[in-house]
This record gives structure tokens, C-alpha cells and sequence, in this order.
């Protein structure tokens, strides 16, 4: 009779010609040992997948799998997987899925914009920002400024209002032009109140601001400015399982500088095959795996682009990427955002991955894609309400860091989770008109962060970075390209095959390094 470790060699030897040992293989020796007993595995498209269950590989194409067993014709594990799809594994598989879309882009007219779209999309921002700041206690007694400028008499007042223009006095102080629905009215921020004051500098033109002060003639002098925030009592969800999700953007498939080797060495991470054992427990517990867009280096992009792809074809480039994202085991769900490589407008937002396009992407079945930006709800369930994801790409971050003294002067690019803090208190991706290129949508703004996520991802800046701000996790994703000629003219340090991963038990981030 063989023992255990015998059998189990026995098995191996078998799983390396391409086949799996039935339970009843070693029935001759009287010994009847489970599959379980023996690193039950199955050999599809020449990969060794373990086995944990039928209801967590529904979606195995079975017809690929070899079976060999003491008795011809006995396929009693494959079998079993057969019963289960007939009993209905495939429906299973849609209800256990764990991701929920929350908001994303759907609409695909291709109307030509007037002024009064920019007008009814700039009255959207306002109405929605607005109901935003009037839950503010300073500003639950807000009124019009046209009542403001029909007072006389100095009273305390407050106002919303959109930032219309900002300036520096000769004395130092600072000038807001504020407007509303009814009229516009001017703040006077004064250099002696230094908090206030340092406030002000970080406005923006088109944030929508609340106003706390004294009225004067036809001027107000603020005593308080007030953004709308990320509320002080956001909850800090964390779920009972030890569960992994992992950030990834900008892998630029297609690109000279697509770093294919270090890719290669998280695929072997993430299918277990590499790593110590608490490495590979690790590997086993990630249920998510986000993109925050740029999987493609795209073509045409900038002049002179052809010169640095090593697949000059958009639909190769895609091919190529799906190939990669295949080799992900399927168990674990993929959620994906477009960004500004990818093959479709520029425009925020933008619509979901084009199926001419990026079909052998959207055909994976563990594959979601969402619009940039995008919202999903993942791992929740009737007894814990999961976490909401927020998928930005990140286009607006340029203009940010190139025109706020305090994100410029506080690391730049290399401090991406200021950058992601700055919108969240504005609860807007791109509050200035020339931060972004956007569709001026007249029944809402997309851009508007309506709801408050618990983890903000984005990507863009090539920057591994991780922050928490009021309960939300602030992460930029790494990319997979290596520095470019672009990147380098403008003063660039990428850090490229670094992954931020979020243990959702305990909500502690840690950076995985690849290269």
C-alpha cells in the first residue's frame, strides 16, 4: 500500500503529462483517499488550477480538462462539475459575483454642444454642490445674494455661491467674486485672519464655496469660508474575512516601454507560484484587482507616438492586454475604468472600454467595466453593506499642480493623495472650466462626487501613493511603463510595478514591489 507522500508524488508525476487522478485511482491498494487529500488540482490550457470548490470555479470550460482514472471510463470529479453547471452553476455564478456598479456613464449622444449646455451644466454643479453645503450648520440659513445686496444695515449673512474670479489687493488681501443664481457680490478675505487667509489662496475659479461674514456695501467681509467636504463622521468599514483587493493603472500594453517581465512576475505572484508561504497565502485572499485606466498606450495620442509602440495596432494592443488579464484566475474580480491612452474621447467622462475595441477584454468573465469616472460596490453582502470604490483616472491632476502654490510646493506629482484630498473637499473632480476636458451635461454633472467613497483610486501620474483622509483611502496606482522621453523632458520620476493593496478586514495598505 503507498503512503500519503507517495500518492501524492504519484499525483504530481500524473499532473505533469496533463492529467488529474480521480479519488478512485488508488482503490486497488484498498486506500481510499479524497481528492482533497491530495492537492486536488486540475490541468486547464496547461496550468495547474487548485480546486477549492465547485461554486469558486463555475467558470472552468470542463471540456479541457483531462481525467485519468483506474477504471475506464471513470470521470467522477468531472462529473461532478457537470452536475453542478446542469444544476444551474452559471446563474449561481452571476448572483455570487461580489460587484455592484454604482455609477457609471451610459450615455453615447453625439449632439452638438451650444452655450446653454455649458449654462444648464454649471446650474446642475451648483444645485447639487449647493444641496451638498446647506447640510453645513454655518450655512443651514444661507440666502441669495441678491438679498444680501439689498441689505443696508451690517448683518451677519451667508452665502453659496460659485467662485467667479479671484484677486490680490495692493494691501495683500484677497478679493473673491462669488455668484449665484440671482447675482454676483465681492468677499474680501483679509491677510489678517492667516487660517481664512491660507484658505483662500487654495481657491480655484468655479469651486462652489460657502460664505460666512458681515455685509457692506455691496461686499462682503468673510469670516469663514466653507468647502463641502468629506463629513467628519464618514465610517471606516472594515469586513469580518481577510480579504485583499489590489490598485493597478497605466499598464500601457503596447508601449516600448511596457515592462512585459515585471507584469509577468505579479501574474505568477497572483496565480501563487512564486513567493513564500505567507506571500502565497496572501495571493490566494485578493478578490478585486482595479484598473484605473491607460491599459493600452493607445495610437495617435501625441505626435510621434508610432515611433515608441511595439504594437502599432489599437486592436492588438487590446488582444494583448486580454491575454495578460486572462492569465488572472478567474475567482477574482477585475473592475476596470477607461482612461486618457485608451481608445475613445478624451472628454470626461468617459463612456466604458468600446467593444470594437477592447472586446476580448469585456468577453473575460470576471471582467467590469465602468466609465471614467466610475463607482463600484464590492464585497457586500445581507450583512455588511461593502465598500464603495471610486475610479478616477486622474486627467484633471495636471492643471492642479500646475496652478495650486500649496500642491506644487508640497511634492507635486510625487504627492498624488494631496491632489486626490484637494477634490475630495471641493466633492469635484475638475471644479475649474479648464482643469479638464469635459461634456457639459444639462441633467447632471458626472464629475460632481455625489457620493463619498470609502477608497479613491486613480492613476495617470506613474506614482505609487497611499494616504486615508476622514475615513476615505486615497490611493494612486503605480504604472507598468518605464520612464518615457515625455516624462523625462518634463521632470518626471515614475515609479513603475508597484501595487497599493488594501487589506479590507483591517483597511491597512500596503505597496507590493514588482520591479
Amino acid at each position: 500500500m503507498l503512503d500519503v507522500s507517495k500518492k501524492k508524488e504519484t499525483v504530481l508525476n500524473y499532473l505533469n503529462k496533463g492529467f488529474l487522478v480521480s479519488e478512485n485511482f488508488f482503490k486497488e491498494e484498498n486506500q481510499d483517499i479524497s481528492i482533497n487529500d491530495l492537492n486536488e488540482c486540475l490541468i486547464l490550457d496547461n496550468k495547474v488550477h487548485e480546486i477549492k470548490s465547485v461554486k469558486a470555479y463555475n467558470w472552468i470550460e470542463f471540456d479541457k480538462a483531462k481525467v485519468i482514472s483506474e477504471k475506464k471510463g471513470d470521470n467522477k470529479v468531472l462529473d461532478k462539475f457537470n452536475e453542478s453547471i446542469q444544476n444551474g452553476i452559471e446563474e449561481q455564478k452571476v448572483s455570487d459575483r461580489k460587484v455592484k456598479v454604482i455609477s457609471s456613464y451610459e450615455k453615447h449622444d453625439f449632439k452638438k454642444r451650444e452655450v446653454e449646455d455649458f449654462v444648464g451644466y454649471f446650474n446642475k454643479r451648483f444645485d447639487a454642490l449647493e444641496k451638498i453645503l446647506r447640510n453645513r450648520q454655518e450655512l443651514v440659513g444661507s440666502i441669495s445674494i441678491s438679498r444680501v445686496l439689498g441689505r443696508k444695515d451690517k448683518d451677519a449673512v451667508s452665502i453659496i455661491g460659485i467662485v467667479l474670479n479671484k484677486q490680490l489687493t495692493k494691501n495683500g488681501h484677497y478679493f473673491l467674486t462669488i455668484e449665484d443664481k440671482t447675482e454676483t457680490i465681492r468677499v474680501l478675505v483679509s491677510k489678517d485672519k492667516p487660517e481664512l487667509y491660507n484658505l483662500a489662496k487654495d481657491i480655484v475659479f468655479d469651486e462652489v464655496i460657502g460664505v460666512v461674514g458681515v455685509n457692506g456695501d455691496k461686499i462682503i467681509f468673510a469670516n469663514n469660508l466653507i468647502q463641502p467636504e468629506v463629513p467628519l463622521n464618514k465610517e471606516l468599514k472594515k469586513c469580518s474575512d481577510e480579504t485583499y483587493a489590489l490598485f493597478m493603472s497605466d499598464v500601457h500594453v503596447g508601449s516600448y516601454n511596457f515592462l512585459e517581465e515585471e507584469f509577468n512576475k505579479f501574474l505568477k505572484w497572483i496565480n501563487c507560484e512564486v513567493g513564500d508561504e505567507k506571500q502565497k497565502s496572501v495571493a490566494s485572499k485578493v478578490k478585486y484587482i482595479f484598473f484605473a485606466g491607460d491599459l493600452v498606450d493607445g495610437c495617435g495620442i501625441y505626435p510621434g507616438q508610432e515611433k515608441d509602440l511595439s504594437i502599432p495596432d489599437i486592436y492588438k494592443q487590446y488582444e494583448k492586454c486580454a491575454e495578460l488579464l486572462s492569465m488572472i484566475p478567474q475567482h477574482i474580480e477585475i473592475i476596470i475604468a477607461p482612461g486618457n491612452h485608451d481608445a475613445m474621447r478624451i472628454a470626461e467622462p468617459q463612456p466604458k472600454l468600446y467593444e470594437d475595441f477592447a472586446g476580448p477584454i469585456l468577453n473575460l468573465p470576471n471582467v467590469t467595466v465602468v466609465s471614467n469616472p466610475g463607482i463600484v460596490n464590492v464585497h457586500g453582502d445581507e450583512n455588511f453593506p461593502g465598500f464603495d470604490v471610486m475610479l478616477y483616472h486622474g486627467y484633471s491632476y495636471d492643471y492642479y499642480v500646475a496652478n495650486v502654490d500649496s500642491l506644487r510646493n508640497n511634492g507635486g506629482y510625487n504627492r498624488a493623495d494631496l491632489i486626490i484630498k484637494f477634490l475630495l473637499q471641493r466633492r469635484h473632480l475638475a471644479p475649474s472650466h479648464s482643469s479638464t476636458l469635459y461634456l457639459p451635461e444639462t441633467e447632471y454633472d458626472p464629475l460632481v462626487i455625489n457620493i463619498v467613497p470609502d477608497i479613491f483610486v486613480s492613476g495617470h501620474i506613474h506614482k505609487a501613493v497611499v494616504s486615508n483622509y476622514r475615513n476615505v483611502t486615497m490611493i494612486s496606482s503605480s504604472c507598468w511603463q518605464a520612464k518615457t522621453e515625455f516624462e523625462e523632458k518634463m521632470g518626471h520620476e515614475p515609479e513603475p510595478a508597484r501595487i497599493p493593496m488594501v487589506n479590507l478586514q483591517t483597511r491597512e495598505v500596503k505597496i507590493l514591489r514588482f520591479g
